[in-house]
């Protein structure tokens, strides 16, 4: 038998929890004004392929996702297994987000970061309330991929890398 403990709203607890699932990181970045602007997404999941659509759930106390939001197309990255650094500074609080990193603007203003394994050309196509956070549906205009390329994880709050078996 496994005896479960009840759910307390611990944050602490729940984020240990929620945290034993492992997931890869996207950079979700555009430019706003000839300014980049962008954010790590550790809830990055691929959610239909007819019509083509990604979702990110988003903090509602994010500061950049107020920027983002109202852009035309938004380039998602999934990181690849050497980018922790940049995982890190697209994850900060304050500082150059984008120091060291170079990157591609779309012709549609989304902007793309080098070294990825997959980028993907978005714009929103709903952004539903869930709590703390927002659930944001992004429409897939454009796709590339190097799927022998290995991914960044996210798994128990730390950066780590696959070992294939």
């Amino acid at each position: 038998m496994i005896e479960l403990e009840e759910v307390t709203g611990d944050p602490a607890r729940l984020r240990e929890v929620y945290g034993c699932f492992p997931s890869g990181v996207a950079a979700v970045c555009a430019m706003d004004d000839g300014v980049p602007v962008g954010m790590a997404a550790s809830s990055f999941t691929c959610v239909s392929l007819d019509p083509a659509l990604v979702s990110v759930c988003v903090q509602n106390s994010s500061r950049t996702w107020p920027r983002l939001r109202g852009l035309p197309r938004l380039g998602v990255s999934v990181l690849g297994q050497d980018q922790h650094g940049a995982a890190g500074r697209l994850a900060a609080k304050e500082g150059d987000r984008f120091a060291g990193l170079d990157w591609t603007e779309t012709t549609d203003g989304g902007l793309l970061v080098h070294g990825a394994v997959a980028w993907l050309d978005c714009s929103i196509h709903a952004e539903v309330p869930a709590g703390d956070h927002a659930v944001v549906l992004l429409a897939v205009h454009g796709i590339r991929a190097e799927p022998n390329a290995a991914p960044l994880v996210f798994h128990a709050s730390r950066f780590r890398q696959l070992v294939a078996v």
